[in-house]
């Protein structure tokens, strides 16, 4: 079993899809350092890629050649300025030369060299080939598979090997829900104090706190930009962006200057039931329209469920906990993180491979056992709050018109953020000990209802609203 860190859960990347753009930003990435390996780049006369499967099928809509493109280029996902990325790709096509890793070149036609197959390759949905030719004729041929989360693998798991010594040197190594309660109760602490265990195994505290306090400020930043943004959105479905004028609305007269103004504007204000509805909706909506117009966002566990983890955090922060710090953040992402990993180990978080239940019923049941934490909740109402917000997304399809992380994923995440809230409540009102179904039961439902979808449900845009509503009618 591989170790899997809250740092591989929740990744700082580029909308709007952690499969589809982020995952073949990083395959792009992963090539360049193995052309490096292998040759002078600058020898490279030519370079073709081929998508397979989902990648393929909706990989338009979701950007994937040109988060291929960033990628060849060199550009980092974590930091690269997005405004800066319809520049580079206009420039591309003008010149139709290939900067890779920022300064040799090879010739290079986005329009051609970038080839969309609808069949699927036997491993994963989400298949990429990079083809590089070298100016004496040899070829470097590389195929990667994006399985969600942003996470790359090849079929030969090279990387495994380590993964795999890491799990083993974990002081707690968890792969199921019950190892977790277990670990928990003979060394009498809570889930997110053994999470840090070993997190410290493998890095300082001083990076531990650097790294989730980055993950926390991306997040914070896409809520406010998106609350503060307003337009269409791109793709053409014309969807206009609402958390600007919800936000416009809740806010009212209060004024600010900072994303810290902006948060004590709102914790200073008495919210009524309905409000509460209308806060929590408006920041994942708002974290999901800077996701779908290629802004800057954490895989939470994806892009198209980015919204559903800031959302219930930031409902902590602002409604339950006016005097929550960054104690209380960290030890919600330590557990959301955690929770993600064993549905990741026992299921995945790929749509292409489960549905949207791979990605919003995920978040929910993260964002479920993290806020159940912070309120006080013991670690079997942890996963059972987890376990109930799974439940109720099981089967759910992935069916996004146009292929566009727009309908119905934006608002998927304001249902899977209140979803998460209820069913904190409904764990923390009853007794665990009494629980008819475990997280690992629904772990394991979760990955049976994924084998059996039907394919068209899985990202591909073939069936559901995908096709009952067409792009005249948006």
């Amino acid at each position: 079993m591989e170790c899997i860190s809250v740092f591989d859960m929740l990744k700082i990347g580029v909308g709007p899809s952690s499969s589809h753009t982020l995952g073949p930003w990083r395959a792009a990435m992963r090539f360049l350092d193995k052309l490096a390996l292998k040759t002078d780049i600058s020898k490279i006369e030519t370079l073709k890629v081929d998508l397979y499967g989902s990648l393929s099928l909706t990989g338009k809509g979701h950007a994937t050649d040109i988060a291929i493109v960033m990628g060849l280029f060199g550009n980092d996902p974590t930091s690269y300025p997005v405004e800066n990325i319809q520049g580079d790709i206009d420039q591309l096509k003008k010149d139709k030369l290939l900067k890779l890793n920022k300064t040799p070149y090879a010739k290079f036609d986005f329009d051609k060299d970038i080839v969309f197959h609808r069949d699927f390759l036997p491993f994963h949905p989400n298949a990429l080939t990079f083809t590089a030719t070298f100016n004496e004729g040899k070829k470097l041929k590389e195929t990667y598979y994006s399985i969600g989360g942003g996470f790359v693998v090849q079929e030969d798991r090279k990387r495994a090997k380590k993964k795999q010594e890491i799990f083993d040197t974990y002081p707690f190594p968890i792969e199921k829900g019950d190892e977790l309660l277990a670990i928990c109760k003979s060394e009498n602490k809570r889930i997110h104090e053994i999470v840090l265990a070993n997190e410290l195994s493998v890095r300082t505290m001083s990076d531990v706190d650097k790294g989730l306090q980055e993950i926390w400020d991306v997040m914070l930043d896409s809520m406010y930009t998106g609350c503060h943004t307003e337009g269409v959105l791109p793709g053409g479905l014309n969807v206009t962006r609402r958390a600007f004028a919800m936000h416009e609305k809740l806010i009212g007269d209060r004024s600010y200057t900072s994303h810290t103004e902006w948060v004590e504007s709102i914790r200073n204000t008495t919210v009524a039931f309905r409000e509460i509805l209308k806060w929590v909706s408006c920041y994942a909506l708002a974290v999901n329209e800077v996701n779908a117009s290629l802004g800057r966002i954490v895989t939470a566990p994806t892009n198209g469920s980015a919204g559903v983890i800031p959302a219930v955090l930031m409902y902590y922060l602002t409604i339950e906990n006016h005097k929550a710090d960054f104690t209380h953040i960290k030890e919600f992402l330590l557990v959301a993180g955690e929770i993600g990993s064993i549905f990741k180990k026992g299921a995945t978080i790929s749509a292409a491979m489960g549905g949207c239940q791979a990605e919003i019923g995920v978040s929910s049941a993260m964002a479920a056992g993290a806020l159940t934490s912070l309120l006080g909740g013991s670690p079997e109402q942890i996963l059972m709050a987890s376990e109930i917000a799974m439940e109720h997304h099981l089967g759910l399809t992935c069916d996004p018109i146009g292929g566009l992380v727009q309908i119905p994923c934006i608002e998927r995440n304001a249902m899977g953020a209140i979803k998460a809230i209820n069913a904190a409540e409904l764990a923390l009102d009853g007794d665990a000990s009494k629980a008819k179904v475990s997280l690992d039961n629904v772990v394991q439902t979760m990955w049976e209802t994924a084998q059996d979808m039907n394919s068209k449900y899985k990202e591909t845009s073939e069936g559901g609203l995908a096709i009952n509503v067409g792009l005249a009618d948006c």
